[in-house]
């Protein structure tokens, strides 16, 4: 189906943005598992929205009940299951849409594939709003991996341009920790104020802007993932793309390593208290797509809102004609600064899922 990823740790998303609920089913997590129920909804509270006038107005609790795979709050082997019911929906603001298609969203695709049939109110399938369930996901997986001592984090890297200073060599828990539980999440505070100024200036004119976000994940063995179409690169690159607004996927140096000679990437090797690391991390922590046991670098690129105030070409579909579009309703100006939790998120169940197969399914 494409609407999961995953090898022994399944993850399956079902739901539409106007529809009844949305949720998750998660098959494959390790037996015994302990879910702290107030630190996931503290995560899911991150990309909540209706919490800042840099998101969109749409009010939910996003309060994940649990129908299976937990037993007094521990996993049981039985595949988990979760529903987050719907329950700020404007249905209104998209009675016109069905037959004009938005600009930048997949109306227009999802009525090609299945001849006008899909249900595109707020996106339908196709909308950040199935972000959520990932973090319900992504934040049990968050939890099961620092207690081994693997921790991911990250941080808007960049939003219409404007950068915040890149993650330090070897990020720590508490570094992560520190940028969750800030209102806007970046280590430049300034930045993030300039960042914020952005959003707010595109959102008055009717405007949107896009970002870019940085994940890290610490604490991986060298040695994970195999060479070619198995390589870590691939599985996350591959979930990540699942994430709406997300067009690009970088890991490293990415995009920035083919401006530089052999002598400026390479990281040199040297021996630290025993162990082999590296001098520099411009590979990402992964080499072959294997990881080298330096942090694990990536950065996803998230486009611009489509859905702006301001007036676009379309067509008309049932007349096969050009014609104007205006879109009302309630929209975030920027969806790179909640999609920071989910970029954790879907790393995480990867990453997850990729030390299962590693030691057969007893992570």
């Amino acid at each position: 189906m494409s609407s999961e990823f995953g090898n022994l740790l399944r993850v399956s998303v079902f739901g539409q943005s106007h529809g009844r609920a949305i949720g998750v089913v998660v098959d494959g997590l390790p037996a015994g598992e302990a879910v702290d129920r107030e630190e996931l909804q503290r995560f899911l509270d991150r990309r909540r929205p209706g919490g800042s006038p840099l998101s969109t107005a749409r009010r939910e609790t996003d309060v994940p009940e649990f129908l299976s795979g937990l037993e007094d709050g521990r996993t049981c082997g039985a595949p988990l299951c979760a529903v987050i019911q719907n329950a700020d929906q404007h249905s209104k603001d998209y009675g016109g849409l069905q037959d004009k298609p938005r600009p930048g969203h997949a109306d227009y695709t999802a009525w090609a594939k299945w001849g006008g049939q899909a249900d595109m109110r707020g996106g339908g399938h196709f909308s950040g709003r199935l972000t959520a369930p990932l973090c319900v996901a992504g934040g049990i997986a968050k939890q099961i991996l620092a207690r081994r001592g693997v921790f991911v984090g990250a941080h808007l890297a960049a939003v219409a341009g404007i950068p915040d200073r890149p993650f330090p060599l070897r990020p720590t828990a508490a570094l992560f920790e520190e940028i969750a539980a800030r209102p806007f999440p970046v280590l430049d505070e300034a930045a993030g104020e300039r960042m914020r100024s952005a959003i707010l200036e595109a959102k008055n004119g009717l405007d949107s802007v896009g970002g870019v976000i940085e994940c890290a994940a610490t604490g991986l063995p060298a040695g994970l993932g195999e060479p070619m179409f198995g390589g870590v690169e691939n599985r996350l690159a591959a979930a990540l793309f699942g994430i709406p607004a997300v067009k690009g996927v970088e890991f490293g140096e990415g995009f920035r390593a083919a401006g530089l000679r052999g002598s400026e990437n390479n990281d040199p090797f040297t021996v630290e208290d025993g162990q082999i690391r590296a001098e520099s991390n411009r590979a990402g922590g992964i080499l072959g797509g294997i990881t080298t046991g330096m942090p694990l670098v990536l950065r996803a690129a998230v486009k611009p809102t489509p859905s702006i105030g301001r007036p676009q070409k379309t067509v008309r579909l049932s007349a096969m004609e050009d014609t104007d579009l205006t879109i009302h309703g309630r929209h975030d100006p920027c969806v790179a600064h909640r999609a920071v939790p989910v970029v954790e998120a879907v790393a995480a169940a990867v990453l997850l899922d990729m030390l299962l197969e590693g030691n057969h399914g007893t992570f």
